[in-house]
């Protein structure tokens, strides 16, 4: 179904009223096992889209929080093909949320844009979001997704001038990622009064939804976010949860779960008041 999950999700979205609630969790955090599990979780805990990350050694876009949840996949082992055979894992009984891949190149392009692209598509996921991969020099991992029907998410930034908004609407499917603050994830707070004409402009550009994140904490600030935007991103806070449990010789799972639920809630509410 790939792309068809997306858009179905966006269009249910709208019909009800309010935003779409996107989760990102990292694979293999703090295991494969434990993970899957907090993935499995999170579509009942409120989650209309997930974003899965794909551990890097180098994840020059993200703060502390996925810095940290890098490293524990990393040091638990997970590798790109442990990353596919967990969303293999997850469609295995969920065939209705969608799944975007999030990450950089580097792992994309050692495994090869063809074999990756179908392998990817073939496990269940449904897009793609390479931080590192600018559109300029994306046109053989382009070619390579659409000929297995998986969207290429691109993120605008506060500072994508109209040129540069051209070029990247051409090759967005699926939704299009607004980050919302300058820097990176999990540091400054997102303004829903900033977002609103940024989000309005990215719509108007490229005719698809458009996803806020960075700097999404709290149900408050979500809820904010979302009465703007046509879906809210958050991770930071969510991979926090696993390392505070960590630390307290604690299950994760729990902990991300109900986090989730509060923020997914704030998200659906939002647009009551």
């Amino acid at each position: 179904m790939t792309q068809q999950r997306i858009e179905a999700c966006f269009a249910r979205c709208k019909a009800e009223g309010r935003a779409a609630f996107i989760a990102y969790v990292m694979a293999g955090d703090p295991d494969l096992k434990t993970a899957l599990e907090i993935i499995k979780g999170l579509p009942g805990a409120g989650a209309d889209i997930i974003e899965v990350g794909m551990p890097f050694s180098d994840p020059m876009a993200e703060g502390p929080p996925i810095q940290r949840a890098a490293q524990r996949s990393l040091k638990a082992g997970t590798k790109t093909s442990d990353v596919l055979e967990t969303v293999r894992a997850f469609r295995a009984g969920d065939a209705v949320t969608p799944i975007i891949l999030m990450g950089y190149l580097n792992p994309v392009l050692s495994r090869g844009y063809a074999r990756f692209a179908a392998e990817a598509a073939e496990a269940g996921a449904d897009g793609l979001i390479i931080v590192d991969a600018p559109p300029e020099d994306s046109e053989d991992l382009d070619a390579a997704l659409k000929t297995e029907a998986l969207s290429r998410i691109w993120l605008a930034a506060p500072t994508t001038d109209d040129e540069r908004l051209k070029t990247l609407v051409k090759g967005a499917t699926g939704f299009l990622y607004y980050v919302s603050v300058a820097g990176v994830t999990g540091v400054k707070e997102a303004d829903a009064d900033a977002v609103r004409p940024a989000v309005e402009r990215l719509r108007a550009a490229s005719g698809l939804p458009v996803a806020v994140g960075f700097g999404i904490k709290t149900p408050e600030r979500a809820a904010a976010v979302a009465k703007v935007a046509d879906g809210v991103v958050v991770g930071s806070v969510l991979v926090e949860q696993i390392a505070q449990a960590l630390e307290a010789n604690q299950s994760p799972v729990p902990k991300v779960l109900a986090t989730a639920q509060a923020l997914a809630q704030a998200v659906r509410d939002s647009r009551r008041s």
